[in-house]
């Protein structure tokens, strides 16, 4: 579902002349387009399942945050509003992201659930967040305050 969304808005991008959007799109389809070649490497010929795509699409944003940060740095802030505008077309197919409270909230009660009492359990928590809150949750703030919650 999620690749025919991406599909149908480079074609809408292509017509309406957005050079932007058509290029960010076209990166995230070739990303895909590798993955799923990876997959079926593996014996998936289905190819990588909406999930990996939304993963997939966070560690892009992630990626162009950490450039925007560089490039900002080296005063080349017409490169770093191309990043920018990057992230807003990455975004349009990504599901809201939990704010630090929310996160706070799921992480207590996967912690609460499982019993988790030391950062021994780090990884059993990280696994069932990433299970429930696939593309809702940057893994990066959650990790350090999973293990901010069990020191």
């Amino acid at each position: 579902m999620l690749r025919t969304r991406l599909s149908d808005a480079l074609k809408d991008s292509m017509k309406a002349k957005e050079e932007c959007a058509t290029s960010t799109l076209r990166l995230i389809l070739a990303a895909l387009k590798d993955r799923d070649i990876a997959e079926r490497g593996k014996g998936n010929g289905d190819g990588v399942g909406d999930e990996a795509i939304l993963e997939m699409l966070q560690k892009m944003v992630r990626q162009r945050h950490d450039s925007i940060e560089m490039y900002t740095k080296g005063k080349r802030e017409e490169l770093a509003k191309r990043e920018a505008d990057e992230i807003e077309v990455i975004e349009r197919f990504l599901p809201k992201q939990m704010d630090e409270m929310d996160m706070r909230a799921a992480i207590e009660g996967v912690i609460t659930e499982l019993e988790a009492a030391s950062v021994k359990d780090m990884g059993r928590v990280m696994g069932t967040l990433k299970e429930r809150f696939p593309g809702r949750m940057d893994f990066g703030k959650a990790s350090g305050i999973v293990k901010e919650a069990l020191v």
